[in-house]
């Protein structure tokens, strides 16, 4: 039995979260984690909400409740939603927990005693109306490349040129809207990134299967121009971790909060703590200390491209600059983006379907197919209702459910709803099983690859052997001139609605556990012996006809939702 911790990049805590992000991280772990549990593997699958940073701030003043409530309870409500969707989280923790912010405090304690951080002095934006510094975030004005009018202190959204707050012409605070703004000199810690280099260099270089989105990535900010920069880790924030060098204080950054780039990723770890101190598990560190029990672990991310920076270059600086013996990922799954009908999924404008509005319209299963079967992994995908309407028709409800309804009801009608007896395999069913147990192994490689869609291909590919099977013996025509025939042929079919149930489960959890108990096959394991697992149901074994599996998408209701969700969320 083989050891498996799974992480997928932490959810941001502002709002809830579109398909894109789901795809993009979540989803796909969710599969490669319910894949090795059912293969018999240990597994520790974690995630949690990402709740500090200056998002959060202006998300819980946009709601008129204090951060730390307003983050309380949007963690309430991205785990109901994560549980709608059957993410099967060993524990989804928040980044603002006490184990977080302890474990933060000592990692930076370590970095600091192995040298690995300085600390700078700056020039940042002081509201006087505010009595604060302002990140960049919290600053807009008339961008100087373009002319929008409202830039942040960052970026443009308009012309996306990358910018300072001293490059906006007119600033002015976004949380008071007061242009009584000034320069004014700060300190701050910068992780010392760049001596590390090397180290980092050598690591992913040795990473050769690593998925080439990946390791490009981390090679572009590990070498392109003047290669890999030191970077700030505190800001002059209120909600946060506060700074400290271990258990103490640190001298001149009192009121200073560390970055959430820098506390994000140690929630990891810290989850892991968190899931022991909520009694759902024990010794979280056999799972992330090596001198602990941890060498013998597979640790592996997901995540979407844009995290790839922070988890292949910042984030092993902290692990290997501390100097101690944690668990490093031994591989990084990285996605592109999906795409919305023609353009982006959008956050702030409320474009593209949102995780709580799709479990309105249709049940988890319907999505968990779409989202894996088109999860962008060489390139980005697009998401529209015709192919959405078209996989879910085509896939589920014609290959998959046509064939379970076909057979039991067929079965019932002809003999009863227990499985037929009589009859011996012919060159038909042996040629079946022979093709069955060879696609098993083809999907089995894919998904211990994480080879998400060649995974999804696969399995509908193990769907469509049996329907092609059922075209070929015709049982509705052999009952006629052989019952016995009849009876083996539906034996073999009804035996393969069971092996299809738990090759499935990865996918579409909830339709695959309502066949097995149908078919009162609650306790079938992964099929190490195709042969021996289509003859499992022996003669005689009852069985319920399923009510529909999935249902077909209308016309109607496709254009209904292409209309609702083109633009604006209420």
């Amino acid at each position: 039995m083989a050891r498996h911790l799974i992480t997928s990049a932490i959810p941001y805590i502002n709002g809830i979260k579109h398909l894109g992000n789901l795809v993009g991280s979540q989803l796909p772990a969710d599969l490669f984690a319910r894949y090795q549990r059912a293969r018999g593997h240990e597994v520790l699958f974690l995630c949690a909400t990402d709740e500090h940073g200056t998002p959060a701030e202006l998300a819980a003043a946009k709601a008129g409740k204090p951060v730390a409530e307003y983050c309380a309870e949007m963690h309430e409500v991205q785990a109901k939603i994560a549980e709608g969707f059957r993410l099967s989280f060993d524990h989804f923790g928040r980044s603002s927990s006490e184990q977080n912010q302890k474990l933060t405090q000592h990692f930076a304690g370590q970095l600091a005693d192995n040298g690995l951080i300085r600390e700078v002095s700056e020039t940042q934006i002081y509201s006087n109306a505010d009595g604060r510094f302002l990140p960049d975030r919290y600053i807009e004005g008339t961008c100087p490349n373009c002319g929008f009018e409202s830039a942040r202190g960052d970026q443009c959204d308009n012309c996306t040129k990358q910018l300072d707050p001293t490059d906006l012409i007119n600033p002015y605070s976004t949380i008071s809207g007061s242009t009584d703004l000034e320069e004014r000199e700060t300190k701050h810690l910068y992780l010392r990134q760049s001596e590390m280099r090397e180290k980092l260099g050598e690591w992913i270089d040795s990473k050769h299967d690593w998925p080439v989105l990946t390791t490009s990535i981390a090679k572009k900010w590990l070498n392109d121009g003047d290669g890999l920069q030191d970077r700030g880790i505190t800001r002059d924030l209120d909600w946060g971790v506060p700074v400290k060098k271990g258990d103490e204080d640190w001298p001149g950054m009192e009121g200073k909060v560390f970055y959430v780039w820098f506390d994000a990723p140690v929630e990891y770890i810290a989850c892991a703590q968190e899931w022991v101190d909520a009694g759902k598990g024990e010794d979280w560190a056999r799972w992330w200390r090596t001198d602990k029990g941890a060498e013998d672990v597979t640790y592996t991310q997901f995540m979407g491209k844009d995290n790839v920076p922070f988890h292949t270059l910042s984030f092993p600086v902290t692990i290997f600059g501390s100097g101690e013996p944690w668990k490093l990922v031994d591989y990084i799954k990285s996605f592109n983006y999906l795409n919305y009908d023609g353009g982006q999924f959008s956050t702030s404008r409320g474009r593209g379907v949102f995780m709580d509005q799709a479990l309105e319209i249709l049940p988890a299963d319907y999505w968990r197919w779409w989202l894996l079967s088109h999860a962008p992994e060489s390139s980005d995908s697009e998401f529209t209702w015709e192919n959405f309407q078209s996989s879910v028709n085509k896939d589920l409800a014609d290959v998959l459910g046509n064939f379970v309804s076909r057979v039991t009801k067929f079965c019932r009608s002809k003999f009863s709803e227990a499985v037929p007896e009589g009859g011996d395999y012919g060159p038909e069913e042996l040629a079946l099983i022979e093709d069955i147990s060879a696609r098993v192994t083809a999907y089995q490689a894919h998904m211990d690859a994480m080879e998400v869609r060649k995974s999804a291909q696969e399995l509908r590919a193990i769907w469509v052997a049996g329907n092609e099977y059922l075209q070929t013996v015709a049982p509705w025509s052999t009952f006629k001139e052989d019952p016995a025939k009849a009876a083996v042929q539906i034996r073999l079919a009804l035996n393969l609605i069971p092996l299809y149930a738990v090759l499935s489960a990865p996918f579409i959890p909830d339709a695959a556990a309502s066949l097995l108990e149908s078919m009162n096959a609650e306790a079938t394991e992964w099929p190490s012996d195709v042969a021996a697992a289509l003859s499992a149901l022996k003669a005689g074994h009852a069985f319920t006809v399923p009510d529909v599996t999935f249902r077909k998408i209308t016309d109607d209701e496709r254009d209904e939702w292409q209309e609702k969700f083109a633009g604006t969320r209420d």
